[in-house]
């Protein structure tokens, strides 16, 4: 960790499911890419059978998913995916 918040941006996808999320999730959801900005590799590999995928990760918490990728070179996290099951 550097000690420098990464950005954060979403895919056109994520970006999609975004605007339709309930405030309290909206909100969950921030909370937790503020985690991942400060920490990306934080949450566990989306994928730990991959060696070179340790930059796509996967946070998780109650019916909230996000996967995101680490842009190491632009200091960005990218949001790939958001799930909520509610």
């Amino acid at each position: 960790m550097t000690g420098q918040s990464y950005a954060i941006g979403f895919s056109p996808p994520a970006a999609k499911i975004l605007g339709t999320l309930p405030e309290h999730v909206e909100d969950t959801m921030w909370d937790v890419l503020d985690a991942a900005a400060g920490d990306p590799w934080g949450f566990r590999q989306w994928n730990a059978d991959d060696p070179e995928g340790e930059d796509v990760r996967y946070a998780s918490v109650g019916q909230l998913s996000l996967t995101y990728w680490i842009n190491r070179h632009l200091h960005r996290l990218s949001v790939l995916n958001i799930t909520w099951l509610g």
